[in-house]
């Protein structure tokens, strides 16, 4: 069951296109539906996340357009929808771990600066952990918690900083490069982010 419900989510195919060898699309559809409501999801998340022990941790964002469909989303509800020069976006702002596996992902509307998350995504970073980010995150504040966890950060510093004395290792002190963190964003939207059709309660699984 659990197999059929990753497959929906890896390959973005609507829940009649279950493959029979998952079971019933009905039980599975049901069974992530009742799961999210519950929480569980975010709980065996959360469990991955604090049992993670990488020394080397990322974080960027990933922006994703919004389906011409949920354009008109109704009910009240927050979905992470906001309007920013791309159009009506979602931004996805991703930890990862060196070999860019993601270890906490969290949604906000597109507009949303890269730094707004941050925090929300360090909260288990361990002890003596380096964090990698690019300009977009060089911020006293986040700096400063960084610290407090007794880990410290490679960002680089933005052209307008006042206080230039902030170090940044070369590259030859890094165990891992950028470009691992850029190739881990552009995997994260897998195909039914991409679409950005959100799973509501009275969703068909037709």
């Amino acid at each position: 069951m659990l197999n059929g419900i990753f497959w929906v989510l890896r390959s973005g195919a609507p829940w009649r296109d279950l493959p029979e060898r998952y079971g019933p699309r009905t039980t599975c559809y049901n069974r992530f539906v009742r799961w999210r409501k519950a929480g569980v999801w975010d709980r065996l998340m959360d469990g991955i996340t604090k049992a993670h022990d990488g020394k080397v941790q990322m974080i960027d964002t990933s922006i994703v357009r919004v389906h011409q469909q949920d354009a008109t989303a109704k009910g009240g509800q927050d979905h992470c929808l906001g309007r920013s020069r791309g159009g009506l976006t979602t931004k996805i702002h991703a930890l990862v771990d060196a070999q860019g596996r993601p270890i906490k992902l969290m949604l906000t509307a597109g507009q949303m600066s890269d730094i707004a998350s941050a925090v929300d995504l360090i909260t288990d970073l361990p002890e003596g952990a380096m964090l990698l980010a690019d300009k977009g995150y060089d911020a006293n504040a986040l700096r400063n918690v960084i610290t407090e966890r007794k880990a410290w950060a490679n960002i680089p510093p933005k052209a307008n900083r006042k206080d230039r004395s902030v170090s940044v290792p070369s590259a030859k002190t890094v165990p891992t490069d950028r470009d691992t963190l850029r190739q881990a964003g552009r995997k994260l939207p897998c195909r039914r982010q991409t679409r950005r059709y959100p799973l509501r309660s009275n969703e068909s699984t037709a």
